[in-house]
């Protein structure tokens, strides 16, 4: 939390600590990806409650209750310093991949709650994808597979628990650039994992079937 708006979630400690103020564990998956296909790992660490960076500028929830009271001039100012840096980071590698007639492979890091509004989250890890996408829908389908071969624990679901479509930064980047120089997949983890005795097995199983897939696509 930047200290010049910690004012604004005074008394919300538990919330900022909550699955609503950060994904447990993706940082450490998107690092360990990055290293794994030694690709470069676009990351922030501002809480989403501030700003989420996931969110299209004008989402309804790119502010939370708490930042949504920021005047006009200040919400400019949080787009301006944690926002637009971190997309534009992600956006000049597809202008790059689209420039040189390449495709750029974009893996999202993301974890999710295991218990949401009292409903069980009956998955280990989710791929969220865009089916209308070839790439995309081979890509995921091959992940699963190399990850269940590594892991035949692991209940895994494809556009699960949200939706490859929904708003998010891979579906504005579809949006921008096509299938030929753009796949977007968003990998979601369940956080009843993180921290626990099989976490480091899990996240090395995530990053060495990723390599495995990608090689078959």
């Amino acid at each position: 939390m930047p200290s010049e708006y910690a004012r604004l979630f005074d008394g919300a400690q538990s919330v900022l600590d909550s699955h609503r103020g950060l994904d447990y564990g993706a940082l450490e998956v998107a690092r360990a990806l990055a290293r794994k296909l030694r690709a470069p790992c676009v990351a922030a660490t501002t809480t989403r409650l501030l700003v989420d960076l996931n969110r299209s500028p004008h989402h309804r929830n790119v502010f939370s209750e708490y930042s949504r009271v920021l005047d006009a001039a200040e919400r400019g100012a949080v787009l301006h310093t944690y926002y637009t840096p971190y997309r534009r980071n992600v956006e000049r590698a597809a202008e790059a991949a689209a420039r040189a007639g390449a495709l750029l492979l974009h893996v999202s890091s993301h974890s999710f709650t295991p218990v949401l509004n009292g409903d069980v989250r009956r998955a280990d890890v989710g791929f969220l994808y865009d089916p209308a996408r070839p790439i995309e829908r081979a890509l995921a389908a091959a992940w699963e597979t190399a990850l269940h071969a590594r892991a035949p624990q692991l209940a895994l679901r494809r556009n699960y628990p949200y939706r490859g479509t929904s708003d998010a930064l891979v579906t504005h980047l579809r949006r921008s650039f096509s299938a030929r120089s753009y796949a977007g997949i968003e990998i979601e983890v369940n956080q009843k994992h993180v921290g626990s005795a099989e976490w480091p097995a899990l996240v090395g199983a995530l990053a060495g079937s990723l390599t495995a897939a990608v090689a078959t696509v």
